[in-house]
């Protein structure tokens, strides 16, 4: 381990200037994002008037809608080999819908902003992902989205950050914390219009098939189709971090310091990220996605039990450590298991599975949350997560078999 550590440095010389740039347009996609983000479930139940089983679902459709869109994308972009241009539209409709959060006048517009702007997301995801995979060089591959994922994850603390200091200055105004989040939506078009290169698509064979068929999913393998399996187990466990908000909130945190829950968790996402990206190419992947899993189950259990704030701190601390040995090596995963020519529908098929498992957690989250109450909802939450650490498990033993069998 400290040797890896020590290496670390190498690691990120060999990270492309087109992925450091990358990692910024998704930074600043985030702060605008988040800053927005971080207040909507509090402005949804206070200024609204909504339930938490409505936030909920909303977050619920809003983020499966971003990872179902993301498997068109991800096939198209493999068609058409341009990646660059469909991540880049992705990141403009985002930016298109940002206005639309301080001029809704009812949790219904909210709802279609919300909405739209996710579809954004989604349209920019697989893509995206795949040009990294495309750019990154094989023994940077777990560096190269460590560090695309702790650059995203900056923007994801400090855009709730943000929103805090402009509402404790502008006295709880909302729109105008909205309207002030447009501004690095913009910035984050921008840079990936300039500052991104696309490498040459090598085509065997002429115009590739459009992905979305039997035989051409066939070719994905079944070492991704077990990636993906246990990323569906693993996604159940992990509702939309709004519940983390409501959490904090049901044990007095005002509505002004609300934000700083995602603060608090994306500072340690992001300094986590890099480092367990760039050990997962020394040490292998699967070790430190478990060890991954196990902090979410002890996060879990720390937000079920908590009894003041102190405890949800202790819980967010455990969650942001998950996120960071979790997110960038499944998409590391990805990458070495998809063929090169299908990584963007690999990149797809997963968040499409993850996509209906995100709608399926956070709905039952709401429902438990309004039902029995907020410890229900983590201790169901470690459960799931239990489950997932099995899965990983049985999905080596069943490669393991396969491999041995050829």
């Amino acid at each position: 381990m400290a040797e890896a550590a020590a290496k670390s440095p190498r690691a990120i010389r060999l990270v492309p200037a087109s992925i450091w740039a990358l990692g910024f347009v998704s930074m600043l996609m985030d702060v605008s994002s988040e800053m927005i983000h971080g207040l909507l479930p509090v402005y949804l139940v206070s200024v609204m008037g909504a339930s938490a089983l409505t936030v909920g679902a909303i977050e619920g459709v809003a983020e499966s809608t971003a990872l179902i869109t993301k498997i068109f994308s991800g096939a198209l972009s493999d068609w058409l080999g341009k990646r660059k241009l469909l991540a880049a539209l992705g990141y403009g409709i985002a930016a298109l819908t940002k206005p639309a959060f301080p001029l809704a006048g009812s949790v219904g517009w909210l709802v279609a902003a919300r909405f739209v702007d996710r579809i954004g997301k989604g349209v920019r995801g697989a893509p995206r992902d795949a040009l990294i995979a495309d750019i990154a060089p094989d023994g940077a591959r777990g560096a190269s989205f460590g560090l695309r994922q702790t650059l995203d994850t900056i923007g994801a603390f400090v855009g709730p950050g943000l929103a805090v200091l402009l509402m404790l200055a502008t006295r709880d105004n909302f729109r105008l914390v909205f309207w002030i989040a447009v501004i690095p939506a913009i910035a984050s078009v921008s840079l990936i219009v300039f500052a991104v290169r696309e490498p040459e698509v090598k085509r065997n064979g002429g115009r590739a098939k459009f992905p979305l068929r039997p035989s051409e999913l066939k070719r994905l393998g079944l070492a991704f189709w077990l990636v993906t399996a246990v990323a569906a187990v693993f996604t159940l466990a992990r509702f939309s971090e709004a519940f983390l908000i409501l959490r904090a909130r049901s044990l007095g945190l005002s509505e002004a310091f609300a934000p700083m829950v995602l603060v608090v968790m994306n500072i340690v996402y992001a300094l986590s990220a890099y480092p367990a990206g760039a050990l997962s190419d020394r040490l292998g992947r699967q070790g430190l996605f478990l060890a991954g899993i196990a902090l979410l189950v002890l996060a879990d259990l720390a937000l079920a039990f908590a009894p003041s704030l102190v405890g949800v701190a202790l819980g967010l601390v455990l969650w942001g450590l998950h996120m960071g040995f979790t997110q960038g090596l499944l998409s590391a995963l990805v990458a070495d298991t998809a063929p090169p020519d299908l990584r963007g529908t690999g990149f797809g098929a997963l968040n499409l599975v993850t996509g209906i498992a995100t709608l399926a957690a956070s709905l039952l989250a709401g429902e438990l949350w309004d039902a029995i109450g907020p410890p229900a909802t983590f201790a169901v939450g470690a459960g799931l997560a239990v489950a997932s650490m099995a899965g990983v498990g049985i999905a080596a033993k069943v490669l393991a078999r396969a491999n041995g069998a050829r």
